[in-house]
């Protein structure tokens, strides 16, 4: 181990370190969880009124999937979920499973697609993510939904991209209102990129300094009214637990609505399909959120 590698950030050495921001190390075998992911998002695809693949831009990835709410009459909420994959896996594809239910209780849902890394550079996966806000800000009434009550919800680096699209100020010139964003629901994510720059994750972030700091959501908080709801799983990483609570008390010191949500048996991974289930207290919580904030 080099000298460097001994300390490699904030007494963390990089095999400490490394395993701390293991996700996958935390289940035995991800993919079948992963193939459910896409199984169930299939089989809402195929029970409900949507429309998939619909372009936000102009590069391929830059697409979504809308999942309508059966015999609506009147425009309803949006739920906009941004997938997790460590900004290198996944898919839209694998991210409408929970759309039967959250439908069924008349909320509207959108998956939203990016680029993945290391094909292009984290802040352009951003930019990609908040254009994707913006066109259903622009567009969603024309399917039913309602611009002016719009929530975002993501996991693990959906959990960072969704502080992304919650964060203050970054509306100016997007033709978004500042507040068009009404709630966010935070899971197992990731707001101070800095400590991944000294690990693994870094072999396909290809963080600098600035570019850490620049797409940190711990130093581009909400605006202080935003309502946000976070969760982790038990047996997620300190690392992951410590990000959360980090970012919780930074809302909280500015003021926000924040609350937490436990999800008892759950792990990283298989903690959102929760979503799939009524009792979960995951879905509970977002729908109660979603009623809540508008």
């Amino acid at each position: 181990m080099s000298a460097s590698d001994s300390e490699a950030w904030r007494g963390f050495d990089r095999v400490r370190l490394d395993r701390e921001y293991d996700a996958r190390g935390t289940v035995d075998d991800i993919w079948p969880i992963l193939a459910r992911y896409r199984r169930l998002t299939d089989e809402a695809k195929a029970a409900l009124p949507c429309e998939t693949g619909v372009p936000y831009g102009p590069s391929e990835p830059e697409r979504l999937d809308i999942y309508r709410v059966p015999g609506a009459d009147r425009p309803v909420p949006v739920f906009v979920f941004v997938h997790g994959g460590y900004w290198r896996l996944l898919d839209a594809a694998d991210s409408g499973f929970m759309a039967p239910l959250i439908t069924a209780e008349g909320v509207m849902v959108v998956t939203v697609n990016y680029a993945l890394l290391p094909n292009v550079e984290l802040a352009e996966t951003v930019r990609q993510c908040r254009a994707a806000l913006a066109w259903v800000h622009a567009n969603i009434a024309r399917y039913g939904g309602d611009p002016a009550r719009i929530h975002v919800g993501g996991n693990s680096a959906g959990g960072h991209l969704g502080a992304m699209l919650a964060a203050d100020s970054w509306q100016d010139g997007s033709g978004l209102p500042r507040d068009a964003v009404r709630s966010a629901t935070l899971i197992s994510g990731l707001y101070d990129l800095e400590p991944l720059r000294h690990c693994h994750v870094n072999e396909w972030a290809r963080l600098t300094a600035e570019s850490a700091a620049a797409n940190s959501p711990l130093r581009r908080l909400p605006r202080p009214d935003l309502p946000v709801l976070l969760s982790y799983a038990p047996s997620d990483t300190g690392e992951f637990k410590r990000q959360t609570a980090l970012y919780r008390a930074a809302l909280e010191c500015q003021g926000n609505p924040t609350g937490f949500v436990e999800v008892p048996g759950r792990n990283h991974f298989d903690i959102i399909l929760g979503m799939t289930c009524r009792d979960d207290p995951l879905t509970r919580g977002i729908l109660r959120l979603i009623r809540g904030s508008g």
